[in-house]
């Protein structure tokens, strides 16, 4: 009785609402960490943004990620979860072409991009968004130059182009209202709520329209009322933008709430890939101690 409620439990918390799906009696049980042959399997049958093969990323003695195998599907919402050290940032620096993996492939748009020599690993960047956990604005732009801040630089722009120039502000302003922001571009940084410093943080990055936009913690810091708006926000950017989305976060509710399917970082590998009705049906006992954030169970408080 005692398993069966705790069954009941995990599959409440992952909507809110107990989702459909075949019941599963289990002792303690570990499912192997997702393979290379997954990955093939994946892109064969999808279309595929982003897929790692077998990564691996080692600083000195510390092995941070011990073959990673991901997908992530074109146009989906993706979340990757995991614990505070897991190596969730080392695994988002490895995608972006910030850092390079020791083994493995990072195929970006079927291009493996650690083949790539610096100018081509530059193009590959420009495929992506980053909205920063701290929204990341600089104190001394406003408003308007931080939004235009890429097109400014990338564009090459000179004080006398005034052309270029609004155009580009034209284009700021367009993407301000995507985001539900309008008349505020002459304010700066601190004049603003955090709520809106996040829709800022979100107008800059998806201001050149890149194809996968990453969110590290898009809700940390701001009140109830501004995540719940934040993650509207995501909802429609990504049904406008038909985007990839990638979303890191600890509050497990939005995570869930946002996407299509995740993925569970732990010991350097992936041990869980799927969507929310394989993640309700899952027997992994690792998986359901860290959704119902447990100190309980086979997670030991030194493992990441």
């Amino acid at each position: 009785m005692e398993q069966e409620e705790k069954r009941r439990e995990h599959h409440e918390h992952i909507e809110g609402e107990h989702i459909e799906g075949e019941h599963l009696e289990h002792e303690h049980a570990e499912q192997k960490p997702i393979e290379r042959e997954h990955v093939e399997r994946e892109c064969a049958e999808h279309e595929c943004m982003i897929r790692l093969v077998d990564v691996h990323k080692t600083f000195m003695d510390l092995k941070v990620l011990h073959g990673v195998n991901l997908t992530i599907r074109k146009g989906e919402t993706f979340l990757l979860i995991g614990r505070s050290g897991a190596g969730k940032t080392v695994l988002l620096k490895n995608i972006l072409g910030l850092l390079s993996p020791d083994e493995g492939q990072i195929i970006i748009d079927n291009t493996d991009i650690t083949k790539l020599n610096k100018r081509e690993l530059q193009k590959v960047r420009l495929q992506f968004g980053l909205v920063f956990q701290s929204s990341a604005l600089f104190d001394f732009l406003n408003v308007q130059e931080n939004v235009g801040f890429f097109l400014y630089e990338h564009g090459n722009v000179k004080k006398n182009d005034f052309l270029r120039i609004n155009q580009i502000k034209d284009k700021v302003k367009e993407t301000l209202a995507l985001v539900g922001l309008e008349g505020i571009e002459e304010k700066y940084p601190y004049q603003l709520s955090g709520g809106m410093k996040k829709r800022v943080a979100i107008a800059r990055a998806i201001i050149y329209q890149p194809k996968v936009l990453i969110y590290d913690e898009p809700t940390t810091g701001i009140d109830p009322i501004a995540v719940d708006k934040i993650v509207s926000l995501i909802e429609d950017l990504h049904s406008k933008l038909s985007i990839t989305s990638l979303v890191v976060t600890h509050d497990l509710e939005v995570g869930l709430k946002l996407a299509d399917r995740l993925a569970f970082l732990l010991g350097g590998k992936i041990i869980f890939e799927g969507d929310k009705q394989e993640l309700a049906n899952t027997n992994d006992e690792r998986v359901i101690q860290f959704i119902e954030g447990s100190s309980k169970g086979p997670i030991k408080e030194m493992e990441v």
